[in-house]
């Protein structure tokens, strides 16, 4: 389940469905990876086909990305069962 999230944008999309805050606009996609997070409990079970998962640097030990479109990730980390900390930001 998600418990926190970075980016405003993100949570009422999440939330309310808003998309006009969304950095990048594939609400799609978005919405289907906000849906695997929110059933996975740990790191490894967003490893799927085409979302391109891996795991940050090592300046960031603990955090995740997953691929949204061009530049566009959606970045996590776990606590226990949880995702935390989900972020929509240009990676690159």
């Amino acid at each position: 389940m998600i418990k926190s999230y970075r980016n405003k944008g993100l949570r009422a999309f999440a939330e309310k469905g808003e998309t006009r805050k969304l950095a990048v606009q594939q609400p799609d996609k978005i919405r289907r990876i906000l849906a695997l997070l929110n059933a996975a409990t740990r790191p490894g079970e967003m490893d799927v086909p085409g979302l391109k998962y891996h795991s940050l640097a090592p300046g960031q030990k603990g955090r995740y990305s997953v691929w949204v479109s061009g530049n566009y990730r959606v970045t996590f980390a776990f606590e226990g069962p949880d995702a935390v900390d989900v972020d929509l930001e240009d990676y690159h």
